[in-house]
């Protein structure tokens, strides 16, 4: 965590707020959670507060904190910044004035790209739609630009033009989170389809600039079928005519496999046969199902049918 991150498509993490909470099954096998457990024990002062044994663990109960605030401004060297890697900003126990207090310090921070990812979509849609919110950044500015007197922040524009708002999506259950990302001021709006645990066939694509697919890595990861991760690249990268001649289709990034890539020529007991409707794994293949096999993140690689994905979206000059 920090200045350097390994996360694909970003260049460092800041966490000015840190626990979370399960909440749909793309958090079955949450990296955070266990991360935070390893924290506590290591004594780390922002993981010490439990969460609800049920839906959190150890080190992993919702924190502020305003001594992190400040860490973006400190960083010279204009980078993308994914904002709580362990936590969802948008969590209902995160104080609407601290959201407000993050977006002050994107706004002062303009050298940066700033990648802000939730499941709480409705909340995001409702906090960022409403017209208060707006002042309550332009108060907390003041704040967040003192002690930094050479920083000119005067009239930033509204969204933020250097703020990308994404939602997680990892059902077609939850294609629903885009809708609420759509009714969300943005000036680049962004869909992490990881870990993509099933086809996403009600996803509305329109007004999305940016989709990052990938499988899901670590103990316990389930396989993606290669179809659904093919679905999405097909739609971001031949759209409806009239949307690819203006320019409108998303941008596609292939994160990675995960622990799972897909074989071919070895016999069913090498791997596992996944279905590409339900995800469910046969023990008999079906002519649309995928033999997959545990080769490790490491070793399965980031390739789609021959050739790595790293698509991103244009890039708002701020500064």
């Amino acid at each position: 965590m920090g200045d350097k991150s390994k996360i694909e498509w970003t260049d460092a993490t800041w966490n000015p707020s840190t626990g979370c909470d399960r909440t749909s099954p793309g958090c079955d096998n949450c990296y955070a959670l266990t991360l935070a457990k390893r924290l506590k024990a290591m004594g780390a002062p922002n993981y010490q507060n439990d969460g609800d044994p049920r839906t959190s663990g150890p080190g992993f109960g919702v924190m502020v904190h305003k001594q992190m605030l400040d860490q973006p401004l400190k960083w010279k060297r204009p980078r993308r910044i994914f904002v709580n890697s362990m936590s969802d900003l948008f969590h209902p126990d995160v104080p609407f004035d601290f959201i407000a207090d993050v977006f002050a310090v994107m706004a002062v921070a303009r050298q940066h790209t700033f990648q802000v990812l939730t499941k709480r979509a409705q909340r995001m849609a409702a906090l960022l739609g409403a017209d208060m919110f707006r002042g309550f950044v332009d108060d907390a500015m003041t704040g967040a630009a003192g002690g930094y007197a050479h920083i000119e922040t005067g009239d930033v524009g509204w969204p933020l033009p250097n703020v990308w708002l994404g939602v997680s999506i990892e059902s077609d259950a939850y294609a629903f989170r885009a809708d609420y990302l759509r009714r969300t001021p943005a000036a680049v709006r962004w869909i992490s389809a990881e870990p993509l645990l099933g086809p996403l066939p009600s996803l509305d694509l329109s007004d999305i600039d940016w989709v990052v697919a990938g499988g899901e890595s670590g103990p316990g990861a389930r396989p993606m079928h290669p179809d659904w991760a093919r679905d999405l690249r097909d739609r971001c990268t031949a759209p409806p005519d009239w949307r690819a001649d203006e320019g409108l289709r998303p941008r596609f990034l292939f994160k990675q496999w995960g622990e799972w890539a897909p074989i071919a020529g070895h016999n069913e007991s090498y791997g596992r046969w996944v279905d590409p409707v339900t995800g469910a794994t046969r023990a008999v293949a079906t002519p649309a199902a995928a033999l997959m096999s545990h080769f490790g993140k490491r070793a399965a690689g980031r390739d789609l049918d021959g050739r790595t994905w790293d698509e991103y979206p244009e890039v708002v000059a701020c500064g």
